[in-house]
């Protein structure tokens, strides 16, 4: 797996675990949620895939909307 996929999916599992301390439910361990951010990866290539754009707008809107809640 390349660098920019490894940071990728941290990027996706922070968001993961953010959701869930948001939700105030108890988080589950990284062993549960990487196999999750992954998906969560393999998504946004496929939509960036589907749109003729990049993974990398993807994650700004991502992170973007995590600013704003």
């Amino acid at each position: 797996m390349g660098f920019i996929r490894q940071q990728e999916e941290r990027l996706a599992l922070r968001y993961l675990q953010w959701q869930y301390q948001r939700r105030q439910q108890p988080v589950p361990p990284d062993s549960k949620l990487r196999p999750k951010a992954a998906e969560i990866v393999e998504e946004a290539h496929r939509i960036a895939r589907k749109r003729g754009g990049n993974v990398l707008s993807i994650i700004k809107e991502m992170v973007a909307d995590i600013k704003k809640g």
